[in-house]
């Protein structure tokens, strides 16, 4: 094996969850660039390198956040209706929604992403409809709001794929939009236009620009196929995201107004492919699993959201069956923290299914292995990151992301690395058993905490109370 050009950019491990499994005394070299450019186990450490002081687990991408939803999380758990659902939830978030300014939205997004990077995500996707002010109108620069996301992705050190959504209707057949929607609303040139503004800003931090038609409901046929085709022509590779059948109320309406089901219909009617992220996607038919699995679509699983509300359990074996890929993310962040999206997801699958282990696999009978390797590869391709072989996580051509575990935890303590990562998943308290995470090559968290933590608190307390407060 040759010597470390760098020993700056290398990490030692005696232990590494590669795409390929466990592996022991594993060397990591990554370029100036932050890509990792060698993996080499069973290796020797070098004289200079430093040895990680844990298991070392690839970066979870966090597929679907809605930043600013994250200031008013914990404030709508009371009862509102004599029977609560989604859609009252969703009429305290919007007018929460009509209040939020550029500067409470970059403040509230720097706060969440170092959340996210100590809880061991490492990448962020985030569905972004809020565009214009409070009165409905484009502001005088139209990309404000997403430039301040990603302001606060470069600050906080955590990659980012932007998908500004494209948001027309409230309601299945063109319904015209509510008062409360003004702030979503673009036409579809609007959008390309919007997209064509922040591509050089994108490439410039090395984020990655795809796009969100928001739903069915939000979205009519004819400026989905039009949206789709100026998408491509702008980028072919670029991500798309959808919210799709995560209410029965949503299914119930779309059969009214189409005579078929969403993802019924979003596969008769759109090109899905590996671009495309079905958000959610609670409520399908058998047929529709198959269907949907088989155009190589990445499953958009927000277990912690779906669980707070009250959306139903998606059928994880079903999918798994024919070969579906998926990932996890946080959504509107009740929860921010990505073991516990893990342990949120094996747990709906035991209570439905009346069984344990549900997501181990014959090559990964240790449950916790089997959907980390899962979440990463659904993860990275969600978020248009996966290399040119379509390996993701810790392996050469990826970014040079990763968390490393505090062996020194009592619940991780002795233990064999994969019952680490098991013990971090379901027996710790989940962020406290994260020692460092890495982006780029480069350590954002160290000892468990971010070097802005304490700013970006103050900054998000601030912002929060100014958002909530009375009119």
């Amino acid at each position: 094996m040759p010597m470390p050009a760098d020993t700056a950019r290398c990490l030692f491990a005696a232990d590494a969850l590669l795409p390929t499994g466990w592996a022991r005394n594993v060397l990591v070299q990554w370029d100036e660039a932050g890509c990792i450019a060698r993996v080499t186990p069973d290796a020797a450490r070098p004289a200079g390198v430093a040895q990680a002081a844990g298991p070392l687990l690839p970066g979870m991408p966090n597929l679907h956040s809605h930043a600013f939803q994250r200031a008013f999380a914990g404030l709508t758990e009371y009862r509102g209706e004599a029977q609560d659902s989604f859609w009252s939830w969703r009429n305290l978030m919007y007018r929460f929604a009509r209040r939020i300014t550029p500067e409470a939205l970059e403040a509230i997004a720097t706060w969440l992403y170092i959340e996210m990077l100590e809880a061991g995500y490492t990448s962020v996707c985030e569905f972004h409809y809020v565009h214009h002010d409070t009165d409905g109108r484009p502001y005088a620069d139209d990309a404000t709001l997403s430039l301040a996301l990603l302001r606060a992705a470069q600050t906080a050190g955590i990659r980012i794929t932007l998908l500004p959504v494209l948001y027309q209707a409230s309601g299945f057949g063109a319904k015209p939009p509510r008062a409360d929607q003004a702030r979503f609303i673009r036409s579809t040139d609007s959008m390309l236009r919007l997209l064509e503004a922040l591509a050089p800003g994108c490439r410039a931090q090395q984020a990655i620009l795809g796009m969100a038609p928001h739903s069915l409901r939000a979205v009519p046929p004819d400026s989905l196929a039009a949206a789709l085709q100026g998408l491509s022509a702008l980028n072919p590779q670029a991500p798309i995201h959808i919210h799709i059948a995560e209410q029965t109320q949503e299914v119930d309406d779309c059969l009214a107004w189409s005579g078929q089901r969403p993802v019924q219909w979003l596969l008769d009617h759109a090109p899905v492919d590996g671009r495309w992220c079905l958000v959610h996607a609670t409520h399908m038919t058998p047929t529709e699993y198959a269907g949907a699995a088989a155009t190589g679509a990445v499953a958009g699983i927000c277990p912690t959201t779906e669980a707070n509300l009250g959306d139903g359990i998606f059928d994880m074996p079903l999918w798994l069956r024919h070969g579906g890929r998926w990932g996890v993310g946080s959504d509107s962040h009740a929860c921010v923290n990505a073991a516990e999206e893990l342990l949120m997801l094996e747990y709906g699958q035991r209570l439905s299914r009346l069984q344990r282990n549900v997501l181990a696999t014959p090559a990964q009978p240790e449950v916790a292995t089997a959907m980390m390797l899962r979440a990463v590869q659904g993860g990275a391709q969600a978020s248009g990151r996966l290399n040119d072989g379509g390996s993701s996580g810790i392996a050469m051509g990826q970014p040079a992301d990763w968390v490393v575990l505090d062996a020194q935890h009592v619940a991780l303590c002795g233990l064999p690395a994969p019952g680490m990562l098991s013990a971090h998943v379901f027996a710790s308290h989940r962020t406290s058993a994260i020692g460092s995470v890495w982006v780029g090559g480069t350590c954002r968290v160290a000892l468990g905490r971010h070097a802005l933590h304490d700013g970006a608190t103050n900054a998000f307390v601030a912002a929060r109370a100014a958002t909530i407060a009375e009119d």
